[in-house]
């Protein structure tokens, strides 16, 4: 069996334990979750669906927090463990490419990806209704909007952390005005972070995975290996109490990232402890982030739990690609071309 390798930059400090040796799954939680709790700052009463980076020798994040008067605001925070946060208490300030203040009516869910010398972030907004929105800073000190990449509906959006044949690669999940009983993983390309084209479907809903069978969703951002681009995704099932948010994972072909090629037939992470069944939505495990050392290919997941708390999960490369490889299946729609 061939050892799978990270492409990218050994990181020492990221966070880990090693799995319990009783465990039998390929992704495991931290035993302190969740890692931010109920009412985390003076403003906010709750900080989930979150995303972090390396940032000097530490970590940088930007948080979805869920303002105490119902509003969602994207805050930034600093960690030198990627586990304690210092979250600002005021939410990021704006300013479009003039320098004129442009701030959002809402945000919230957002990804960061650092794309060259350029750290992006990409979140649902209000525009017409909920689209992404995209932003970026260099500093973490001065923050600046975008054109929007897309018209409204859409959530989910997730940037490449590396062009491909040229062009920059978004993920996104087209939807509608409500809470959205479906939902597949499409793929848009840019030249330029303003023009999108080259639509893709790359996965379905529904099919054999009933976990997946309502809507699912791209999560963190792709991790480059040998063996393909690795993603953790959201998968959401229909229950007569509402939503089930678990995550699975798949392997995107390098050059061709709309084409799938395994899987997860089974989910990786459902909710179970009480942390992720018990909250202000019960029942959720968002993946939004990920840490990882191409060094030891040690993994840490970063998910929402519950739409309350914030919560970090373990995993070893070689050994999840390898599950995901030998227990795949591909559902009807997925990889289609559509010219």
């Amino acid at each position: 069996m061939s050892k799978v390798k990270i492409i990218g930059e050994a990181m020492k400090n990221v966070p880990w334990q090693d799995k319990p040796e009783d465990y039998k799954g390929v992704v495991w939680r931290h035993d302190a979750n969740p890692i931010i709790g109920w009412n985390p700052i003076p403003k906010a009463a709750r900080i989930y669906n979150s995303s972090v980076v390396p940032f000097e020798g530490g970590f940088a994040g930007i948080f979805r927090a869920d303002h105490k008067n119902g509003t969602a605001r994207i805050h930034l925070g600093f960690s030198k463990d990627g586990l304690k946060w210092d979250i600002n208490n005021e939410e990021i300030q704006w300013n479009d490419e003039q320098g004129q203040p442009y701030q959002p009516g809402y945000s919230y869910d957002p990804r960061l990806v650092k794309l060259e010398d350029t750290y992006y972030i990409v979140w649902c907004t209000d525009f017409g209704g909920a689209s992404l929105a995209l932003g970026k800073t260099t500093d973490f000190k001065e923050f600046t909007r975008l054109e929007n990449p897309f018209i409204p509906f859409n959530r989910n959006g997730v940037l490449f952390p590396r062009k491909i044949n040229g062009n920059y690669i978004l993920l996104s999940r087209p939807s509608d005005s409500g809470h959205t009983p479906f939902g597949d993983i499409f793929l848009s390309e840019s030249p330029d972070l303003v023009y999108w084209g080259k639509h893709r479907r790359v996965m379905t809903s529904g099919g054999a995975g009933w976990w997946q069978g309502t809507k699912i969703g791209a999560g963190a951002v792709p991790i480059e290996t040998s063996e393909g681009w690795l993603m953790f995704y959201h998968g959401v099932s229909g229950t007569c109490n509402g939503f089930v948010y678990s995550f699975g994972a798949a392997i995107l072909d390098l050059e061709n990232p709309s084409k799938v090629l395994y899987r997860t037939r089974d989910y990786v992470l459902t909710p179970e402890k009480e942390y992720e069944t018990t909250g202000f939505v019960p029942n959720v495990t968002f993946p939004c982030a990920t840490l990882q050392d191409a060094e030891t290919g040690r993994i840490a997941i970063y998910y929402g739990a519950a739409d309350t708390f914030s919560a970090v999960a373990f995993a070893e490369v070689d050994e999840l690609i390898n599950y995901i490889k030998a227990n795949s299946q591909l559902l009807p729609g997925d990889a289609e071309e559509y010219r």
